[in-house]
Order: C-alpha cells, then sequence, then structure tokens
C-alpha cells in the first residue's frame, strides 16, 4: 500500500511537471517558505527556555567550567616568574621520592589441599 502511494506521488509530480512546471515550482517553493517560517517560530520560542532538568543542569556546570577556567588562567600568569624555581624543586623531589624503601611482602601458606569434615557443618 506505501509503494502504491509513493507510486501515485511519483505520477503525479510527473504529471504535473510536463503539464504546469511553473505551477509546480510554486508549490514547491510555497511549502518551503512555510516550513521555513514554522521552524523558525519553533527555534525561537524555544531558543532560550531549556525545559528539561538535565538541560538546565548542563547549561549550570558550563557556567561553573567557565568560571573554573577563568580563574586557573588567571593563576598561571602570576606564575610565569617562578617557572625555574618550580622546575628544580620539582626535580629535587622527584629524587626524594626515589630514596624511599620498598615494602616487604611475605605470602602465608594456607591450608588449601586439606579436605573439609562436612560433619562440623
Amino acid at each position: 500500500m506505501i509503494y502504491g502511494i509513493i507510486a501515485l506521488a511519483a505520477l503525479g509530480l510527473a504529471s504535473q511537471l510536463f503539464h504546469n512546471p511553473w505551477g509546480l515550482f510554486r508549490s514547491i517553493l510555497i511549502m518551503a517558505l512555510v516550513a521555513g517560517i514554522v521552524y523558525f517560530i519553533y527555534k525561537r520560542l524555544t531558543k532560550g527556555k531549556p525545559n528539561k532538568r538535565e538541560q538546565r543542569a548542563f547549561v549550570k556546570a558550563a557556567r561553573q567550567s567557565k568560571k573554573r577556567h577563568k580563574t586557573k588562567k588567571a593563576a598561571f600568569k602570576g606564575k610565569r616568574d617562578n617557572i625555574a624555581s618550580f622546575s628544580l624543586a620539582k626535580s629535587s623531589k622527584k629524587l626524594n621520592t626515589r630514596k624511599k624503601s620498598e615494602a616487604h611482602l611475605t605470602v602465608i601458606e594456607g591450608k588449601k589441599n586439606k579436605k573439609k569434615n562436612r560433619a562440623l557443618f
């Protein structure tokens, strides 16, 4: 049934294309214009109002992330003078962490191979 409707629509378009091409063009143009106006109005009405709870939470999180990013940039600008001293301090910390001794672990052997006494259960 769907194929029949599609075939009839194609036949009607072909017929109108041969008999009245300007009318076909005008009707397609009017349909596109109406669809564009409806789409524009829909987007305009729903633009500023996130109606879902998740969308509001996402917008709030994005604002907070931007604020944090700005404060990190401002803090980093003041530390550019101390980069050389920072790298020296960082390298000395690495040497200190390597001197630590490793933890010695022992294995405690259990009773894996002994059969359980079922009478106790």
